[in-house]
């Protein structure tokens, strides 16, 4: 059986990433589709699989503009001859042109959110005033060719509860829901340091703005891992202390995670990879109370899961008052026993149900070239 595994891009490491190394160690010998592909980015585990980028791929710089080109670039894979087609996405891969004897299952962290429900957000806080004419009609096309493309596949698999109701507002396609997998185990609790973190992208819906300017105001100690175009915005907003980490390597971020105080989510995630690593190093997670958040994180305070209802700093920093309140009594070794749930074992057992794969946990009899 010829396997093909479509993955948006590949131009950083993220929590869909970690999902795609999953995908590959289950089945070595799939080929692999991307639209762009910088393998400095990558791990050697995605590097060791045969990879086609798409015809964009030398403009992969600006990748973030040339949505309107997706389209075109999928549609151009020439995926006859395989089998299986796996899709892996918060973007456009699903819309590959699969041929009609192959099954096209796709995994699905959410619907593109610019499209979709965070649309009108997009449009009015995040798009400068000369494109938004622009955009209106360029979003709708969108919108009618993503929805079209959902019918494409067969079978959807979400990542969450949450992933699994935009799906079906978006797509009015059923779909089971399995959680991408943590490398649980690797992960290790330190006593705590005099900081709290933030691991994320630094894009708008990621909402850091208002978590950087309550720090900033409180004189509390801030970390932020990671980067994004939001970069320069909220450097503006941040004083002294309040540190931008960049990008960092695995083990330096094991460390970050390890000496935190506590872990805090600001925006809305679809499941919340970061939260599970956070809580397999024994640290508490303060989270605004919707979508991945809440199916991740221990629901009860002495646990190590502190709620809030709404993206405010009134609200966060309630929340983080009630964190100190309850920080000398949280259970470590409870909350990394928590996280097991969400092994790359339990993720390996339930995909590979799926596709019909049972009892091979590894994928060494499905995708081997000779």
């Amino acid at each position: 059986m010829r396997v093909a595994i479509v993955h948006y891009w590949l131009v950083n490491h993220r929590g869909g990433e970690s999902v795609l190394e999953a995908l590959c160690r289950m089945i070595p010998g799939a080929d692999l589709f991307t639209l762009f592909y910088e393998p400095s980015r990558v791990s050697p585990t995605i590097r060791a699989q045969r990879i086609q980028a798409s015809f964009l791929n030398p403009l992969r710089r600006w990748y973030r503009a040339l949505l309107p080109l997706m389209p075109l670039a999928l549609e151009q894979f020439d995926l006859s001859g395989y089998d299986l087609v796996i899709s892996q996405e918060s973007g456009p891969a699903k819309g590959v042109l699969v041929p009609s004897g192959a099954r096209h299952v796709c995994y699905c962290h959410t619907p593109m959110r610019y499209l979709w429900d965070l649309y009108p957000v997009y449009l009015r806080e995040w798009t400068p005033a000369w494109k938004r004419p622009l955009m209106a009609p360029l979003a709708s096309w969108l919108r009618l060719w993503d929805y079209a493309t959902a019918q494409r596949v067969d079978e959807f698999v979400a990542s969450s509860g949450n992933a699994s109701k935009r799906i079906w507002r978006s797509y009015r396609r059923e779909s089971q829901i399995i959680h991408p997998p943590v490398a649980v185990e690797t992960f290790f609790h330190k006593p705590a340091e005099d900081y709290f973190l933030i691991v994320s992208e630094l894009v708008p819906y990621k909402r850091i703005d208002y978590a950087v300017r309550l720090f900033s105001r409180s004189g509390r100690k801030l970390r932020i891992v990671g980067a994004g175009p939001e970069y320069a915005n909220l450097k503006r907003l941040a004083r002294a202390n309040v540190e931008f980490c960049g990008r960092v390597p695995d083990d330096e971020l094991r460390e970050l995670y390890a000496r935190c105080r506590a872990f805090l989510m600001p925006g809305e995630e679809d499941f919340g990879i970061t939260t599970v690593e956070a809580l397999a190093s024994g640290k508490a997670v303060i989270a605004l109370g919707r979508g991945g958040a809440l199916e991740t994180a221990p629901r009860r305070d002495p646990l190590g899961g502190v709620f809030y209802d709404e993206p405010t700093e009134a609200e966060l920093e309630s929340a983080v008052a009630r964190f100190e309140s309850i920080e000398p009594v949280v259970e470590e070794e409870e909350l990394r026993r928590y996280a097991a749930r969400f092994s790359e074992t339990e993720f390996r057992a339930k995909m590979g149900h799926v596709l019909g794969l049972p009892g091979v946990p590894s994928g060494e009899h499905l995708g081997q070239r000779a």
